[in-house]
């Protein structure tokens, strides 16, 4: 039982450092491609909750491994 919350957390864990990849992937894409100021603050602004998020996730999903082996 506890092996289920161990891989699902890893899976949890997976997903955040792919959110986190794509987040930072997408602020490079926005700084090569030499914007003003204004609009490479939209761009930050609107990565900011996806990479919160992807911080929660990754979280949330370690918190899940550790409850698992500390159980299991």
């Amino acid at each position: 039982m506890f092996d289920i919350i161990i891989w699902a957390g890893a899976v949890l864990v997976l997903a955040g450092i792919a959110g986190l990849i794509w987040c930072v992937l997408k602020v490079i894409r926005a700084r090569r491609a030499r914007l003003d100021d204004d609009a490479l603050r939209v761009v930050l602004q609107s990565v900011v909750p996806l990479n919160l998020a992807a911080l929660l996730v990754s979280a949330l999903g370690l918190m899940l491994v550790a409850v698992g082996v500390i159980l299991g």
